[in-house]
């Protein structure tokens, strides 16, 4: 799967580690930085990602800073970005499940990295679930982007 993922500086270190798991696990990653610890704005770099999956460049993405909200933020306000703020495996595998995501947030402050990697792991192998209840949802929280 071809993922882009991103992020500030505060979560440099758990995304580095990301992208060599999810790469070692066969994953194409499209990495839109940040690739230092100087302070940056996640708005930045959290958008390009989301970007590269509403236009269909990237399959999903992954965005991270230090709580994951800013970047769960500013994914959600690209049109088409169905983006969840992740700190456990459950919610992984239920938003796949029954919000079809199409991103990820995660905060480096807030999960260590074998969780996260896990989570990931969960979020990227779980399928929509198809459910006729579950797409009609999804249709009407898109359509409040129009």
């Amino acid at each position: 799967m071809k993922i882009s993922i991103a992020c500030d500086h505060g979560a440099l270190d758990l995304k580095n580690a990301m992208v060599a798991h999810l790469e070692k696990n066969g994953h194409q990653v499209v990495d839109f930085g940040t690739h230092t610890l100087e302070s940056c704005d996640y708005p930045d770099y959290a958008s390009k990602a989301a970007y590269a999956v509403a236009n269909g460049v990237c399959e999903r993405g992954i965005v991270l800073c230090t709580t994951g909200i800013g970047v769960s933020i500013t994914a959600n306000k690209v049109k088409g970005i169905r983006c969840a703020l992740l700190s456990d495996v459950m919610s992984a595998r239920m938003t796949r499940e029954h919000n079809d995501t199409n991103m990820m947030a995660l905060g480096a402050g807030v999960v260590g990295q074998m969780l996260a990697l896990e989570i990931a792991d969960t979020w990227l192998n779980t399928p929509f679930s198809q459910g006729p209840r579950h797409q009609r949802r999804i249709d009407k929280m898109m359509a409040l982007e129009d």
